[in-house]
């Protein structure tokens, strides 16, 4: 039992696995854009796929070569996007046992990986986690290590780690979909909000792997409200699926210039946000001009501030993006932004100069 406990306690994120429908431009935009190096590569008959890596982040991207692939279907029903999370554990026999008795569903019973999967020797599992995502759950033979790409930095983009996931759920699977994480796989839940935006609302559960590696931001539209963003995800995705990955940084300021300067496109903030900054918040380690510079938008809560930034979705189905995410203590995820946006562009939007004179 003991052993069961451990291997839940301790996930990590071993890999995240994106289904690619074109191999080499996809793989191209990570490393000319984001600064990811070439980590390896493998195929048969069914699939190619490379694996890139910046710091510990490692991410696998997969194409098809048969309909025998599961990339096949996935990228008929929703384009490219995220397929898998893999989970590094110390034993994936035990965490896949404790998976299954907590309700997942089994996708791949547990066995010796072969060459053709990312890491090397070891054991693998899988289980369905939302949607069509699935976590693979990866244990590594002892005297093996995952690969680190040489220790490869990303330059002045430097992104550090995985700090979360965004995830759009259909109306009324938000509370299943976190008991489901809490019994399966040893989450906890560390935060819950009801962001209202103009008329349009959604519901928003964080759950947390227990050893606080591996974190998830589950978000359901608010059926009572105006459709918006998380219906138009779930529209265009056709189902539940990861909205956005946040990559962290030591400085988000010069992440995204040097991510700028590769081409990388993020989101506008309107000048009116950062008219109405000050009075929120009082910066203590960027430049006011330097955010406004840069888009970088600002947010602090009990323990401290935090500096995010969302990429310009260049999907077609504009199912996906990134965002950059520098935390100085703070431990929640920037939702008075969402607000504070929206008050900005309605500033703007009538014309009104002075912050603070919004109409309510």
């Amino acid at each position: 039992m003991e052993e069961v406990l451990s291997a839940v306690q301790d996930f990590e994120i071993e890999y995240v696995e994106m289904y690619v429908g074109n191999l080499e431009e996809a793989a191209f935009g990570w490393v000319d854009k984001y600064a990811f190096a070439v980590a390896g590569t493998s195929r048969s008959a069914d699939h190619r796929s490379v694996t890139l890596s910046q710091g510990p982040i490692k991410l696998v991207l997969t194409e098809p070569t048969s309909d025998r692939h599961p990339a096949t279907a996935y990228l008929q029903t929703h384009g490219d996007g995220v397929a898998d999370i893999a989970l590094r554990t110390p034993d994936a026999a035990a965490a896949f046992e404790a998976a299954v008795r907590g309700g997942a569903v089994a996708v791949r019973e547990p066995a010796r990986r072969n060459e053709s999967e990312p890491y090397g020797p070891g054991v693998t599992a899988a289980v369905v986690g939302f949607g069509d995502v699935v976590h693979t759950l990866v244990q590594s033979d002892e005297t093996t290590a995952p690969p680190e790409a040489s220790g490869h930095r990303g330059g002045d983009a430097d992104l550090l780690e995985i700090d979360h996931f965004a995830v759009c759920l259909s109306g009324g699977d938000l509370g299943p979909t976190v008991q489901f994480y809490e019994r399966a796989l040893g989450f906890r839940q560390i935060f819950e909000e009801h962001i209202v935006v103009g008329a349009q609302a959604m519901n928003s559960i964080v759950v947390q792997s227990a050893s606080g590696a591996v974190t998830l931001t589950l978000i359901e539209p608010d059926g009572s409200a105006d459709p918006g963003q998380i219906d138009d995800f779930l529209k265009e995705h056709h189902g539940a699926g990861v909205q956005h990955i946040a990559f962290t940084s030591d400085d988000a300021v010069r992440s995204v210039q040097a991510l700028s300067r590769s081409g990388v496109e993020f989101l506008k903030t309107p000048a009116a946000y950062y008219d109405m900054l000050g009075e929120r918040i009082a910066l203590e380690t960027h430049k006011l001009d330097d955010l406004r510079a840069t888009n970088v938008l600002a947010d602090e809560d009990h323990a401290g501030q935090m500096f995010q930034i969302f990429t310009a979705s260049t999907h077609p189905r504009r199912t996906i993006f990134f965002e950059i995410i520098e935390r100085q203590g703070a431990q929640t995820f920037g939702s008075s932004n969402i607000k504070a946006l929206y008050e900005a562009v309605e500033l703007e939007r009538t014309g009104q100069s002075q912050p603070g004179a919004i109409r309510r």
